[in-house]
């Protein structure tokens, strides 16, 4: 008799593990669905913008032309968006948005949350539309369909992996340090091969932070929190991975891209 109880204990302990980890995984799923659709919606509000912008910054119609920028030619609006002082307040708007979402996160309700990501990725559209004025539409499309592809495998493996990536992520965060710093200074050299070089090392760095970055987001789900913690970790995600595909985007399209002139 006591075997069987031992035996048909183990058996419900077992039925009881199998549903609650079952149970977690829907919950997993369901967390890294919002990071992904959060993501995928802040690039496509950044891909509009982009878009839009141009559509209203540049023309085909000499009798519009206030401007040229090499063959291409700039509306009103277009010189004031990009020969005025607004353009340095279009370049530094996204790390304005990205430094008040990390300091004010915690104080931030979730749709609050949500609503400064967007913003933010609005402001980064406004940014990236100087991008369709140096680089042709086929080789943004290329480079945007080789960086979808490329992020897609990335983050995939991070999500998958049994390895743990953690020991990586001090080295990718010096990276992006020092990546910074070579970019700043290379504002000063204006040298396109220093630049060339960066794009490579920012393809490598980013191309890690992607697979770790998804691990760490993986990780940060915890099936007890309340919607609000989990709608927040689901912004938050959303960020580091978009964050992770524009500058490979950016990177990537400096290596390959066309330009128009």
């Amino acid at each position: 008799m006591s075997d069987f109880d031992r035996n048909a204990s183990a058996r419900w302990g077992q039925g009881v593990a199998r549903a609650g980890r079952a149970e977690i995984d829907l919950g997993l799923r369901t967390y890294m669905l919002g990071v992904y659709n959060n993501m995928v919606i802040g690039l496509a509000i950044t891909g509009l913008v982009a878009l839009g912008v141009n559509m209203l910054a540049v023309t085909t119609d000499p009798s519009m032309a206030a401007a040229h920028m090499g063959r291409i030619a700039l509306t009103s609006f277009g010189v004031t968006l990009y020969g005025s002082p607004l353009k340095y307040l279009m370049m530094f708007a996204p790390l304005a948005f990205v430094m008040f979402f990390s300091f004010r996160i915690n104080q931030m309700s979730a749709s609050s949350a949500r609503g400064v990501f967007f913003a933010f990725a609005a402001a980064m559209g406004l940014s990236l539309s100087t991008l369709l004025l140096v680089y042709t539409g086929n080789s943004i499309a290329r480079a945007f369909f080789v960086t979808a592809a490329a992020f897609g495998g990335l983050s995939l493996y991070g999500y998958t992996t049994k390895r743990d990536l953690s020991p990586m992520g001090s080295f990718l965060i010096m990276g992006v340090i020092g990546l910074v710093i070579a970019s700043i200074v290379n504002m000063f050299l204006l040298s396109t091969a220093f630049q060339f070089g960066l794009s490579i090392l920012s393809v490598l760095i980013f191309s890690g932070l992607t697979a770790w970055d998804t691990q760490a987001i993986k990780e940060m789900y915890y099936a007890g929190d309340g919607y609000e913690v989990a709608a927040k970790k689901s912004v938050n995600g959303a960020l580091m991975l978009y964050l992770d595909f524009i500058n490979i985007f950016q990177s990537l399209l400096f290596l390959t891209g066309s330009r128009n002139d």
